[in-house]
């Protein structure tokens, strides 16, 4: 991996378009580690990042801007700084992983917080991939 690449979060990291956000949506598995709900989906982007991300925060429970967009800093900045872990495991799988995180909780976390929870997250998507890969070596032999 690019030492670049591991502690960034360009454009071709982000999950935008209609088409992949519906697709992960409707196909997407997802888990809850409190308070955000994690939808993912092992699909092909063209030439992009082994995982693309898309944050959301509900206006209705975040009535302020300030609030929203502070809460998706500090997600996007603790996903910047943990990645590493699943990327590395994507990348030994060839695989590519559009994730969805969506906070359903009705206070602002401070970074300390939110960061445990991204760990967490981002160790929970790591096993599901690696449950995958022993799937497909299995099938192999």
């Amino acid at each position: 991996m690019d030492a670049e690449l591991k502690y960034s979060f360009g454009k071709k990291e982000k999950l935008t378009g209609k088409k992949s956000t519906a697709q992960l949506f409707a196909e997407g598995k997802s888990f809850f580690v409190p308070p955000v709900k994690v939808l993912w989906l092992d699909v092909a982007h063209e030439g992009s990042a082994p995982a693309r991300l898309l944050i959301s925060v509900p206006r209705r429970l975040f009535k302020k801007a300030v609030d929203r967009n502070r809460i998706r800093r500090l997600m996007r900045e603790a996903y910047r700084l943990n990645k590493f872990r699943l990327l590395e495991t994507l990348e030994k799988q060839g695989l590519q992983c559009s994730i969805a995180l969506l906070m359903t909780g009705k206070s602002i976390p401070d970074f300390n917080e939110i960061e445990r929870i991204i760990i967490l997250i981002l160790q929970r998507l790591q096993l599901e991939h690696e449950k995958i890969a022993g799937k497909n070596t299995d099938r192999a032999d």
